[in-house]
């Protein structure tokens, strides 16, 4: 049997598979927790990484290894190497005016996502480099190359200390805002716009099914791959598929053979891992806002869930927009969660769960929308992720989302993502893996959504958004 593996970097824990390459069984696993914050040393991530390795039974006997690494994150290094200061990861929002600056002196919106499909956010490395820039000079000055979590990972495995051997793929490179998915090549106008004149290094892109290097012990390392991508690369996700990935924030992805262009800058022009396209719109907000209201309501996950259940469709009106950590989608880093509609016969702990359950399906349906509004025919959604194990999530879910909605039997779908392509590498070829699964459907509730788009235009228009 030959052995790869596939590692989730991700931003609470590092996950590490082993699978059959041939046929993509898990032959064993491991994990190790990540620091929490917005701002992580990378050197944590990989203690992480050598732990869940060694609590998967190590890697002496695997032939090929790749790591998805949670996207955007600034990993900025001197020449010799050596970390500047801590990464800021994708949910580090300090950045939020820094986007805004960039948008303006590049020529708007539509200039960005005509030049590489993304428009930015507080969560883009560019925009993160420019705060770095202004907020702290020295560091910037210092900074001899620039990367991304997966890419100094990988670089790690390999061993190398030289700056100019650094790797990226395509799909987490297409997050930066400074490489287009569209034409295949890095902007380097648009890193040195957003690094106020410095240039730094930036990692070699590797192709689609291509191998970065090897590590001292021989093992082959994939190209690495955005965590959205490994996702749909690990679910087998292909065109009129959408991947709904419901934990520490929402992401909605579909898989595409053309490169979006939204100006508002909802639609991210993301690729993926197989040379396709994965535009792709992604919330601040996940699994979260659940744990937060179970939290509110003195109640756990499980009992949490009962309660949603127990009430109507639509929580007789009571509907939660819930930005509780800022937003992304839409673009409103310094919103807050609010309820809307409360009366005297709705303000209760039931009604209160289900409006938190939908108000989080509902901000999943409005990311599906703009996903279509960029001519992408969405016929099946596979949800995945963490807070798809509530059986409120998973009883609701069909209902707000027109089509065919699919469970995928439960699974490390990033760290497989990853193995495969670590497969590919090896092999020369994608190889084809079984993916259990469970469809699911009831009755829509158009409805509801409509109550949410109310609600959330009005918060929108009352903040200023």
């Amino acid at each position: 049997m030959t052995l790869v593996a596939g590692v989730d970097s991700s931003t609470q824990s590092c996950k590490v598979v082993v699978c059959d390459a041939d046929t993509g069984a898990v032959v064993r696993s491991g994990s190790a927790p990540h620091p929490g914050g917005t701002e992580v040393d990378p050197e944590d991530w990989w203690l992480a990484l050598t732990a869940a390795i060694s609590a998967a039974g190590g890697i002496d006997d695997v032939a090929a290894l790749s790591v998805a690494g949670q996207q955007h994150g600034m990993v900025c290094l001197d020449a010799a190497g050596h970390v500047v200061r801590e990464a800021l990861l994708w949910n580090d929002t300090r950045s939020a005016a820094a986007a805004d600056d960039l948008i303006t002196e590049f020529g708007g919106p539509r200039a960005w996502a005509e030049a590489v499909g993304v428009v930015p956010v507080a969560a883009i490395t560019a925009a993160k480099l420019r705060w770095l820039a202004d907020h702290e000079p020295d560091h910037a000055d210092e900074t001899a190359a620039v990367c991304l979590p997966h890419d100094w990972l990988t670089w790690k495995l390999a061993g190398s200390t030289d700056i100019g051997a650094l790797t990226t793929d395509r799909s987490d490179a297409s997050g930066t805002g400074y490489f287009s998915a569209a034409d295949e090549e890095y902007r380097t106008d648009l890193l040195q716009l957003a690094f106020r004149d410095r240039l730094p290094g930036i990692p070699r892109i590797v192709g689609p099914g291509e191998a970065a290097g090897k590590t001292s012990g021989g093992v082959v390392l994939g190209a690495g791959v955005g965590d959205n991508a490994a996702a749909a690369l690990g679910l087998q996700a292909g065109p009129g598929d959408a991947i709904v990935s419901l934990g520490t924030s929402g992401v909605v992805s579909a898989v595409g053979e053309v490169p979006p262009c939204d100006a508002s800058g909802i639609v991210a022009g993301f690729a993926d891992a197989t040379g396709r396209h994965l535009p792709l719109v992604c919330t601040l907000n996940g699994a979260p806002v659940l744990a937060a209201t179970a939290q509110m309501l003195d109640v756990d996950l499980a009992r949490f869930a009962d309660l949603a259940l127990s009430a109507p469709a639509g929580a007789d009106g009571l509907t939660m927009v819930p930005y509780l950590g800022g937003e992304r989608s839409p673009n409103l880093p310094a919103a807050t969660g609010t309820l809307a509609g409360i009366t005297p016969a709705n303000f209760s702990a039931a009604h209160v769960a289900r409006a938190a359950v939908e108000g989080l399906l509902c901000s999943l349906v409005y990311c599906r929308n703009r996903i279509e509004d960029q001519g992408i025919n969405v016929q099946r959604f596979l949800f995945i992720g963490g807070g798809t194990k509530s059986s409120a999530v998973r009883a609701i879910a069909p209902a707000l989302f027109d089509g065919t909605v699919v469970l995928p039997a439960d699974g490390e779908y990033v760290a497989l993502g990853a193995a495969r392509q670590a497969a590919w590498a090896l092999i020369g070829e994608l190889p084809e893996w079984r993916v259990e699964s469970e469809t699911i459907t009831a009755t829509p509730t158009p409805e509801v959504f409509a109550q949410y788009a109310a609600a959330a235009k009005w918060y929108s228009a009352a903040v200023g958004g």
